[in-house]
């Protein structure tokens, strides 16, 4: 059973991987993109990294994914030209998509070497995966770990300060100018007889 749900997200996997790369509407593309990485996260699970699976679902589909969706969508993508760009580049990407393949079976015989050298240890206290990244990496690598979050706000802040606008018909919220301002200037009382209503 084990075998058959693997070999099922697996085949998943690599139909909706042929799809995203295949498909002309970037739209499509993307929806295969995420539901690749649904069936990764589930092959995740089944090899016992839970906590890979969860960032994979989290990370790349609730963010990455769903963005990129949105992006794809307001752009205005020329399809004709997709199609003309894809058979001029088929052969390089035919070419570096074997190459890809190849070091993929190079590394995954290594490591099955590498595997079976290690020695196997009797641990009576069962430590989920969760739990051991989470204790080496808020205790040896903490400083890092905050130093990358600095990284990423610094980024972040650079990439607000360079797609700011600074024209002069771009509008702006001034809070100091909110509160100071006279309310003389911005409320008007007006005496309306009864019966009369109000003249515009």
């Amino acid at each position: 059973m084990t075998e058959l749900i693997f070999y099922l997200f697996g085949a998943l996997l690599t139909l909706s991987g042929a799809m995203v790369i295949t498909l002309r509407n970037p739209v499509h593309s993307v929806l295969f993109l995420i539901f690749a990485f649904f069936n990764a996260a589930a092959l995740f699970i089944m090899i016992g990294a839970e906590f890979i699976a969860m960032i994979l679902v989290i990370v790349y589909v609730g963010a990455v994914a769903v963005l990129f969706l949105f992006v794809v969508m307001m752009l205005n993508i020329n399809i004709a030209e997709l199609k003309q760009g894809f058979l001029r580049y088929l052969p390089i990407g035919l070419g570096l998509a074997l190459l890809i393949f190849v070091e993929i079976l190079i590394a995954m015989n290594n490591s099955m070497e590498g595997m079976s050298e290690i020695p196997t240890a009797n641990n009576s206290v069962h430590i989920t995966n969760t739990t051991a990244i989470g204790h080496v990496l808020y205790t040896d690598y903490f400083y890092v770990f905050q130093a990358s979050g600095v990284l990423l706000l610094i980024a972040m802040i650079g990439a607000i300060v360079l797609t700011l606008t600074h024209g002069k018909d771009a509008r702006r919220q001034s809070i100091y100018k909110q509160v100071m301002r006279d309310p003389k200037e911005t409320i008007e009382l007006v005496k309306v007889n009864s019966g009369s209503g109000v003249k515009v």
